[in-house]
């Protein structure tokens, strides 16, 4: 209400005073905007299930930067004081692409360094060492600079996955779970690091051997301004697939660190509901409370 700027908030229907919930921000990609991120990571979906508060922003720009920053803290201070501190077991960041890079930016600032159990990264950069882009990844050849732009693409993409993964190479201060997934498309030959920094800092294990989830049902969402021509590292339409996730078991104070593979898939097929599923539960299985010892 501070700044009269709206967001989702997605919550269970049958929510009670006193519950213990989880406490998701999730943040869309350049081009993009809320509604869409609801669809693209859709964990609306099992909220009931698993008692989860949802916050989905909107950047007026479709780009976030430091002007929205206080925006943001808003949302978290407006929810936390609905909800009561003492009634959130965890809070995470959840970022598609530029979201991700946000969450990547912001988790390095004093209101939420003290805040965040954990960041889940939908292609949004991976802490620990980040895969190489494939070479066909941003706007597919013929797509007017125009619209390239509105959407983010072209060198604006390639230049801001550039300046995402120099803010990678410093870790930030602190420790928190981190989970990142990715469209196995997005990546060059090498695919995935088998190993992460990030892991290792928090005295992780080795990772383990992948363990595949099938779904059978498709995304909702998909980038409609990108299939003429398609360009498969960017996204084609939604579709069944398959997922391997990569966990680093035995991390100190209970922390979660992962590595989630879409298999061919690229940047904006909207995930499908087992692998959504997997993702909600890894971030429940991490210990939380620090939005309890907030200031």
């Amino acid at each position: 209400m501070k700044s009269r700027r709206t967001y989702f908030l997605d919550y269970p229907c049958d929510l009670k005073p006193g519950e213990k919930v989880t406490f998701i921000l999730s943040l869309h990609g350049a081009g993009s905007y809320g509604n869409w991120q609801r669809h693209y990571f859709p964990i609306v979906d099992y909220k009931d299930k698993y008692r989860l508060v949802i916050a989905t922003p909107n950047s007026p720009t479709r780009t976030w930067s430091t002007a929205d920053d206080e925006y943001l803290q808003n949302i978290v201070n407006s929810v936390v004081d609905q909800i009561g501190k003492e009634n959130i077991k965890a809070f995470w960041l959840v970022g598609h692409s530029q979201g991700g890079m946000t969450s990547n930016r912001i988790v390095r600032t004093e209101f939420f360094k003290e805040r965040v159990d954990g960041w889940l990264s939908l292609s949004g950069g991976r802490l620990g060492g980040s895969p190489g882009r494939a070479s066909s990844f941003g706007a597919p050849a013929g797509l007017p600079a125009a619209a390239a732009a509105r959407s983010g693409g072209g060198g604006t993409v390639a230049a801001a996955f550039a300046a995402a993964a120099a803010a990678l190479r410093e870790p930030p201060p602190g420790e928190f779970s981190f989970i990142y997934a990715t469209g196995q498309r997005e990546m060059d030959d090498k695919g995935i690091p088998e190993t992460s920094d990030w892991a290792a800092r928090c005295k992780c294990g080795p990772r383990r051997k992948a363990e595949e989830i099938v779904d059978l049902k498709a995304g909702y969402v998909y980038d409609s301004t990108r299939q003429n021509p398609p360009n498969p590292s960017w996204g084609l339409l939604p579709a069944p697939g398959k997922a391997q996730v990569y966990v680093y078991p035995d991390c100190q104070d209970g922390m979660v660190v992962a590595d989630v593979v879409r298999i061919d898939k690229g940047h904006t097929e909207g995930l499908e509901p087992k692998i959504t599923e997997e993702l909600v539960k890894l971030m429940l299985s991490a210990k939380g409370g620090k939005i309890q010892q907030a200031r």
